[in-house]
């Protein structure tokens, strides 16, 4: 009985410091959650204004043949950008991101085109490197915290591969932007469409990913009536359209793939939060149950050490009697 009670007490500690853990991360989660929040909030004005100046070039241009706009004649190969989290207890915050990609990537499969993979987030990269997918390039260590330099990083890779240029082989980042893994010694994956793999976030308990096409271009036709922003403004074009959208493309991808780190940042924060919830509520039940279970023991051992006390001291008065 003193060893069951002594193992149940050995629980009952470890159930505690898991608790405490638990708990503190759901006050850190708690804690960084607004600020994440703010920061999507100050992005999605930017955003949303460089995504209509972008729609109002497309749409109020006859004919535009730059390579961002145009839909390919063959969908050869597409790159898949995947954000990720850096760390864990965040729940089925990475999973379902990676299993809506492996999603894409089957369907790229069946429709024959290849798959040119970049991931951000270390949960990403080991879930890859543990199955054997290669990768194109990698990042991590801002996934809770993102800058637009490292958006711009993300962008830059992306573009490159889009449009042919740049170096195959991967340079190595220190710091916050992580490691960098290159393409090989083949050179850089010419790719027809770029694909962003990332959480959407819908409140504080909603979390979905979502996967959007970067590039080319898709400009949703909408009668004027109903966009969020009014209508799109005119514009004049000078030098020439292709021109523009040069200069304003590169930027509008960098702050598509930034605000979906924001977002992401914010869900993984949220995610986490519930997760941490979750398994300290649990903690708690099963330190209840524990806790009952101790006392039963603990009664138990009590109650056999009073019988064998009573039992004793029969014994010795019937002793005592027979010997008068």
């Amino acid at each position: 009985m003193g060893a069951q009670l002594r193992a149940v007490r050995a629980r009952i500690r470890a159930v505690k410091s898991i608790g405490k853990i638990t708990r503190a991360q759901e006050l850190i989660a708690s804690s960084r959650i607004i600020r994440a929040q703010q920061r999507m909030r100050a992005a999605e004005p930017y955003a949303r204004e460089l995504t209509q100046a972008v729609e109002a070039v497309v749409s109020r241009s006859s004919s535009i043949s730059h390579p961002m706009v145009t839909e390919p004649e063959a969908h050869a190969s597409a790159a898949v950008l995947i954000l990720t989290s850096d760390s864990g207890f965040c729940g089925a915050y990475n999973a379902n991101v990676l299993r809506e990609s492996a999603r894409l990537r089957q369907r790229n499969d069946e429709n024959g085109t290849a798959t040119t993979t970049y991931v951000a987030g270390s949960k990403g990269i080991g879930w890859h490197r543990f199955r054997d997918i290669p990768v194109e390039r990698e990042w991590s260590g801002f996934s809770s915290q993102p800058t637009y330099a490292d958006a711009e990083k993300v962008a830059t890779a992306l573009l490159d591969a889009f449009s042919g240029e740049g170096e195959g082989e991967g340079e190595g980042e220190g710091g916050g932007a992580g490691g960098s893994a290159g393409g090989g010694a083949g050179g850089l994956t010419k790719v027809d469409e770029i694909y962003l793999v990332s959480t959407e976030f819908v409140s504080m308990l909603t979390q979905r990913p979502a996967v959007t096409r970067l590039l080319p271009l898709e400009i949703a036709e909408a009668p004027e009536s109903e966009r969020p922003g009014g209508p799109l403004p005119s514009y004049e074009f000078e030098p020439s359209t292709d021109d523009v959208l040069d200069a304003l493309l590169p930027q509008y991808v960098a702050s598509r793939i930034y605000y979906a780190m924001l977002e992401a940042a914010a869900s993984e924060l949220a995610a986490r939060r519930r997760a941490m919830k979750a398994a300290t509520d649990n903690a708690n039940d099963l330190l209840d149950r524990l806790t009952r279970e101790a006392n039963n023991a603990r009664q138990a051992e009590i109650t056999q050490e009073i019988s064998e006390i009573v039992g004793g001291s029969n014994a010795l008065a019937e002793a005592n009697a027979g010997s008068e």
